[in-house]
């Protein structure tokens, strides 16, 4: 057990922040503070069930992600003004977290700004893993899509950037 760390008692109630730091958390346990001003342990786990990537165009990415990479479309609801909510999963796992294409650029002018700013910084919105990413370069090539950063190894990764044609740039990654 590390020794005490800078708040008195804390380790008694955090046992497993690392005594290097105190911010370093070993476990994926969740401790809740309740109205008696007792810890309460719960072994709950917290999961994405969703993400989501500023598109410009609803329909464009939706066909691009789709046809191109091969995701599958599992929710598309009307939410008025043009806008929908329009949810994609990874064709060869159904339940995983579901990719929510929205359309905050258009409505939220940060969300555009920001969104921009990596674009010309070069810098990835997002990554999906693929088990090889020389293959998949080769077949998003085949597709017409555009890459910015050919397939390179990164130490314990290989890894590659295209464009969505939605205002993101994606790096695939797969572990070496």
């Amino acid at each position: 057990m590390p020794k005490e760390c800078c708040t008195e008692g804390f380790n008694r109630l955090y046992p497993e922040i690392c005594e290097r730091n105190c911010k370093y958390i070993l476990t994926t346990r969740i401790r809740l503070f309740d109205v008696n001003s007792e810890y309460d342990e719960i072994n709950q786990k917290m999961k994405v069930t969703l993400m989501s990537i500023p598109v410009r165009d609803q329909e464009k990415a939706l066909k691009f992600y789709t046809e191109k990479l091969g995701f599958i479309k599992n929710k598309d609801i009307p939410l008025g003004g043009g806008n929908r909510w329009l949810t994609l999963v990874s064709k060869d796992w159904k339940d995983s977290p579901e990719l929510l294409l929205e359309p905050a650029p258009l409505h939220f002018e940060p969300s555009k700004v920001y969104q921009d700013a990596l674009m010309e910084a070069g810098i990835p919105y997002t990554q999906f893993d693929v088990k090889d990413v020389e293959a998949e370069y080769k077949r998003l090539k085949k597709l017409g899509v555009e890459f910015s950063v050919e397939p390179t190894e990164m130490g314990p990764v290989k890894i590659a950037v295209f464009n969505d044609t939605c205002g993101n740039n994606i790096q695939l990654v797969e572990e070496l």
